[in-house]
């Protein structure tokens, strides 16, 4: 028996060798949409993937009940904006750390945490250009240059620590990356804002 959101569905387990080929085919098809897999329960057993596709591993003959949820994709896009604030919470308060590092020369801790800023900050780029590309979001001219302002300061970064300057380092993280971050909070609130209409004019 499998179970889309509450509602038992037409699919058929037996059909299928493993829980992998059950999900391809469920998510293949028109009924699930550009909804979101969010919980995936097996015999009333929360599953979720320890190494990349251990669904392969379950056989269906293991499988007596299968219950998928899903949310809508730009009820999921709502939710990402509100982790992206909170993202960049920590990216001004890890900016604020690497910088007071680098002044008072633990460079080892420093760049530590230099490299998660990086790794985070690449994410965050990513996130917002996906949400921006997927639900046609409006951008207009200031958040395209800011946009572009923060992939500048991300390459920016890079060289400068490349060239084991962390004086500089420490200077551009504090007055120009700092600030321009703060800056993201609104329009971060701004893709939120669009974000929401567009789940609104979804159902309505």
């Amino acid at each position: 028996m499998i179970i889309i959101d509450g509602q038992q569905s037409d699919f058929s387990i037996g059909n299928y060798e493993n829980l992998e080929d059950v999900l391809v085919k469920i998510m293949e098809d028109s009924q699930i949409g550009d909804r979101v897999v969010t919980d995936v329960l097996v015999n009333n057993e929360n599953f979720s993937e320890i190494y990349p596709h251990q669904a392969e591993d379950m056989e269906t003959g293991e499988i007596e009940k299968l219950e998928i949820k899903t949310v809508a994709a730009s009820d999921m896009a709502v939710n990402i904006t509100r982790e992206l604030y909170k993202v960049l919470n920590l990216m001004s308060k890890g900016g604020g750390q690497i910088a007071e590092l680098f002044r008072v020369a633990d460079d080892a801790e420093a760049l530590d945490m230099y490299q998660d800023l990086l790794e985070v900050t690449r994410d965050f780029l990513g996130m917002v250009g996906t949400l921006r590309d997927q639900f046609r979001l409006k951008s207009g001219s200031q958040f395209d240059a800011k946009v572009q302002r923060l992939s500048e300061l991300f390459s920016e970064m890079i060289e400068v620590q490349e060239n084991e300057d962390y004086v500089l380092l420490s200077d551009l993280i504090e007055y120009e990356y700092l600030p321009h971050v703060e800056e993201w909070k609104a329009e971060v609130a701004g893709l939120r804002k669009q974000l929401k209409q567009v789940v609104h004019d979804e159902y309505n």
